[in-house]
């Protein structure tokens, strides 16, 4: 099956006060650890969806052999980070996995169990599904239509649910971060 992965990178870490993709995790950024995730998960290709300092960003993180896409309407919240990723696949891919670059616990492991069904698969934790998720080829009409900052949500409240061991741990604040480094380096 050929999948592809979108990353979500495009917001400008207001909470946080730096920018979240180019925090460092042991030797490697935030933003490089998800592409790497979708890497060796065999996603491809693998779209990077950035916004907020998308120049400084693409100077400071290695992102070779990923498919960048500057989303100029971010401000608008996730679901336009979600379109302009869709709008950049090519319409022969069976399907695509969705990560944010904030999430620390998604793994490639986590991510080819999500595309195993084939189906819509969230991963769960924290009692809801959230993302990283899987979303089949006949869902991309869906997501073209994803509104505001609540992203892909409301389409996996049915969804087959994966659990995802720490994947509540969004690197939002300094107290996410620290607590990021210290379960993952």
């Amino acid at each position: 099956m050929s999948v592809a992965a979108i990353v979500l990178a495009a917001g400008a870490s207001r909470r946080l006060g730096e920018p979240k993709q180019l925090v460092r995790l042991g030797d490697e950024t935030l933003l490089e650890r998800a592409v790497r995730a979708c890497r060796d998960a065999a996603c491809t290709p693998i779209v990077v969806v950035l916004g907020a300092l998308s120049e400084s960003i693409q100077n400071q993180c290695n992102l070779q052999d990923t498919v960048i896409v500057d989303n100029r309407e971010w401000c608008e919240g996730m679901g336009s980070s979600l379109r302009a990723g869709v709008k950049a696949l090519d319409p022969s891919v069976e399907g695509c996995v969705i990560v944010t670059c904030d999430m620390p616990a998604a793994s490639a492991e986590h991510l080819r169990r999500l595309m195993k069904s084939g189906d819509v698969t969230a991963s769960e934790y924290a009692g809801r599904r959230g993302v990283p998720a899987f979303f089949p080829q006949s869902s991309f009409v869906a997501l073209m239509q994803v509104q505001g900052d609540t992203g892909a949500r409301d389409l996996l409240k049915e969804a087959n649910a994966i659990p995802l061991p720490a994947g509540e741990l969004d690197v939002d604040t300094a107290q996410d971060l620290q607590r990021a480094r210290e379960l993952f380096g």
